[in-house]
């Protein structure tokens, strides 16, 4: 690295692999255990957070010093790479972090993981999934206590075996009880999780919360029709899509061909493709179940149980890692044709509602992970409101692509920053826009739900524990 790479890299400014900090200390460490438990990343010592090159003075001993004090704080044990360099006539020191092929790696027993330019805090059950993703494991691939090889249903089985084969992703000759076995869906003689959500009979006894819990709402107080969906996980998404369309309205098109053509309110397949993502995905371990609420104007997937540990919102919307919660039941899904490659269920939700003309999707974690299909803005609602022609042009703009900054909005609109702040400013004090981000280069400006649906989560979570005895 010379000395055009690092002022390259300085001027990028902070991010999830890069760090600066103008003494060495215990935050380095932290980060250097951050960066060990995410992707790995670059610290420099010496240059303020505002990339500013201060220098550090270092002696014939200090690097040294420096790399064994990381070495013998961390468990397991971190071996970082370090270097000082001669910038604009002062020293700064790269260290360099590997991602750990052991995880989590802690600080004085505390777990950090870097999460775009900060280090998190992990909590427990954070840390043991991290474990788990790194030994290549999950929570459904345990055994299920005090369950037996007579809880399973190998009718559904052999339905899974014959889906399997059609869909060519995997040959199967075996027996169901061999299939199972093989498929580490039963250990030491035990169904596990897996196994017990997949093909279970009775899959409730064992996991009561692994239900899908389906409403149609006139207002936030006014439930017009709800179903609690039990059964195994297969078979639940097709009786949600049943409730889905019940209450969904649909248009039927001629087009010249023998069939009219059905034009739903929303996509059915991004719908689908919600539901199943969210049964696939969900954190079993959490006394919720999944629910899909339908309003007049939006239609809401929401499960138990944030991102996996190491995922952003941010990372959904570009090529990322494959992060599986639960990788049994995710391998049945994709044999079976549920799901297709790893990581593309939300650019084919994205990409079914662009064709349907309707706004993007949102997708947020809001006490757990939700996906939110809407109906756009009516240009009389949006005039109703007070908003100027170029506000107007901007949340038609955001309904398309999700977000808009103030540099676009200038772009778009042919105006100053000082009128396209005023704008804004003016969106998200009508509470059309919701600014996310921090600091001038990362704001983003993106739709706000028209209506706060908190209480009515909490209803049907209520009603729902109700049901299920608590």
């Amino acid at each position: 690295m010379n000395e055009k790479d690092l002022l390259k890299l300085i001027k990028k400014g902070e991010s999830e692999t890069l760090e600066f900090k103008e003494n060495f200390g215990e935050e380095v460490i932290e980060t250097a255990v951050a960066f060990s438990n995410k992707d790995g990343g670059i610290i420099l010592v010496g240059v303020s957070d505002k990339g500013e090159i201060k220098g550090v003075s270092v002696g014939k001993e200090t690097l040294k010093e420096w790399s064994n004090k990381i070495s013998q704080t961390t468990e397991p044990t971190l071996i970082p790479e370090i270097e000082s360099y001669k910038l604009k006539g002062k020293t700064i020191v790269v260290i360099k972090i590997k991602e750990s092929p052991l995880k989590p790696v802690s600080y004085k027993g505390v777990c950090f993981m870097r999460i775009k330019n900060s280090n998190k805090k992990l909590t427990p059950k954070e840390i043991s999934e991290l474990h788990l993703q790194t030994i290549g494991s999950s929570w459904d691939s345990f055994v299920a206590r005090d369950s037996k090889i007579e809880d399973i249903d190998f009718e559904k089985v052999e339905e899974y075996i014959k889906l399997a084969n059609q869909t060519g992703r995997r040959k199967i000759t075996e027996k169901p009880l061999e299939v199972l076995k093989k498929l580490d869906l039963i250990k030491d003689g035990k169904p596990t999780w897996a196994a017990i959500l997949l093909f279970g009979k009775n899959p409730q006894k064992f996991v009561p919360q692994a239900k899908i819990h389906c409403g149609r709402f006139k207002d936030e107080v006014t439930i017009i029709d709800d179903e609690l969906i039990d059964g195994n996980i297969i078979d639940q998404i097709d009786k949600a899509m049943d409730f889905v369309k019940r209450h969904l309205k649909v248009e039927f098109v001629i087009t010249g061909k023998p069939r009219r053509e059905q034009i739903w309110e929303y996509p059915l397949d991004a719908i689908r493709e919600a539901i199943i993502n969210a049964v696939c995905h969900r954190d079993y371990t959490e006394a919720s179940d999944i629910q899909v609420r339908i309003y007049d104007d939006r239609l809401i997937v929401w499960n138990p149980g944030k991102l996996p540990i190491g995922i952003t919102i941010e990372d959904l919307y570009k090529p990322h890692k494959s992060v599986l919660r639960n990788r049994l039941i995710a391998q049945i899904f994709f044999d079976i044709g549920l799901i297709e490659r790893w990581g593309t269920g939300i650019q084919r939700i994205i990409d079914s509602c662009q064709k349907q003309n309707l706004p993007i999707p949102i997708f947020e974690e809001y006490q757990g992970f939700r996906v939110i299909f809407r109906k756009p803005y009516a240009k009389e609602e949006l005039k109703k409101l007070g908003l100027n022609e170029r506000q107007i042009k901007a949340v038609e703009y955001v309904e398309k692509r999700g977000s808009i900054t103030n540099r676009e909005y200038q772009k778009l609109t042919l105006v100053s920053r000082k009128t396209a702040t005023r704008d804004l400013t003016e969106l998200v004090k009508k509470g059309i826009f919701n600014v996310v981000g921090r600091g001038k280069r990362e704001i983003k400006y993106t739709l706000l739900l028209r209506h706060d649906d908190a209480k009515m989560t909490q209803k049907m979570t209520q009603k729902t524990r109700g049901v299920v005895g608590g």
